[in-house]
């Protein structure tokens, strides 16, 4: 997505939709495969995401 981050919620989005595509009857191996990595990449980079939060949390209340 080139230079600008995206947002915990924009990435939740697509995650969502690449959910309700793979649930969809009308989607071949490859689409479903190529879905599932992209998939993947959005859930670690959401995991990342709230990990950066947790942290800044638990410095503000320490």
């Amino acid at each position: 997505m080139g230079d600008k981050k995206r947002s915990f919620e924009e990435a939740l989005k697509e995650l969502e939709e690449i959910t309700e595509h793979l649930k969809s009857d009308n989607i071949t191996l490859d689409e479903s495969i190529k879905s599932f990595e992209q998939g993947v990449k959005l859930y670690e980079e959401c995991s990342g995401i709230l990990s950066e939060v947790k942290q800044k949390i638990e410095v503000f209340g320490s």
